[in-house]
């Protein structure tokens, strides 16, 4: 209805309460002032939030490393490591930015780690690799790992919510592999530095795409449980690669528009890639493992 209609029909009203007399004067009182017609307030759309967790991952290994056809057995706890690491962790954090239920996710992990001979035993050589260089000495592992992908959320029941989710996973890493010479058969393809000789594998870096899902469960206000599963691989980088995580976030307060809270979980991430032959080969399949300790900024 428009606002002049409103009004002449005020003015009619008005007119008839006045020719009624002093009644009139107390109709025209209740009438009570015009007032404009409120339109209805738009729904605002969905916006982004944005969620930094920079974190610490206190890895084990437990597998095969294979750097120029020589293969050592890798188990390594993270006690191992801190004993034998110069670096454990220089950079690792995960990002998520959100729109209602759509997700997008980054995640970047840089290791370095060194493994001594009580952590590692030799392996059978390659196919090719005629000679044997003796007892291994020493694995040292630069290793980088990021991912990048998005989620949706496809279902929700009360506090719980389920998300599908796909990307991508990129591996970079060099390993260096010494081995005591004493022995030696054969060492025209490595370098040999006093009584040691070092395998180097130089860069090696493949993408693995992945798809998985993820569990979100909220068990208080400013507390969630995750659960998240992911495979791939699929023979396009890696033969096959799997990652599960379980974290626990809790609230620890406010400041400045940013809501902090702790982390803490697990994270186990698999992986199996090989590539050349011979005195070529290049092997890396092992079982990465450990808790996860996190501080995450949400705004």
């Amino acid at each position: 209805m428009q606002t002049g209609t409103l009004r002449s029909r005020r003015a009619v009203l008005a007119f008839l309460c006045v020719m009624l007399g002093t009644a009139g004067t107390a109709c025209a009182a209740d009438m009570g002032p015009i007032r404009e017609p409120v339109a209805d307030a738009l729904p605002m759309p969905p916006s982004w939030s944005f969620r930094f967790v920079p974190y610490g991952w206190l890895t084990a290994l437990n597998g095969t490393q294979t750097v120029r056809g020589r293969s050592v057995k890798v188990d390594a706890s993270f006690i191992d490591i801190v004993e034998k690491s110069d670096a454990l962790v220089a950079l690792m954090g995960d990002f998520e930015a959100r729109n209602g239920p759509f997700v997008l996710l980054g995640n970047v992990a840089w290791t370095k780690i060194g493994l001594g001979r009580d952590n590692i035993r030799n392996r059978t050589p390659a196919p090719g690799v005629t000679g044997t260089l003796g007892t291994s000495l020493g694995l040292n592992i630069e290793m980088t790992i990021a991912e990048v992908g998005a989620a949706y959320e496809v279902a929700r029941s009360g506090p719980l919510a389920f998300d599908v989710l796909g990307g991508a996973r990129y591996w970079y890493q060099q390993a260096d592999l010494s081995l005591d010479v004493t022995a030696a058969v054969s060492v025209g393809d490595v370098e040999v530095v006093g009584t040691r000789a070092f395998a180097r594998s130089g860069s090696v870096d493949w993408l693995d795409p992945i798809i998985g899902a993820r569990l979100r469960y909220t068990v208080a206000p400013g507390h969630e449980l995750v659960l998240r599963g992911d495979i791939g691989g699929f023979g396009v980088g890696s033969d096959f690669s799997w990652q599960a995580i379980g974290a626990y976030g809790f609230e620890l307060g406010t400041y400045q528009g940013i809501s902090f809270s702790g982390v803490i979980g697990y994270r186990a991430l698999y992986v199996d890639y090989a590539q050349g032959e011979g005195r070529q080969r290049y092997e890396f399949e092992m079982l990465q493992h450990g808790p996860v300790l996190g501080l995450s900024a949400r705004f």
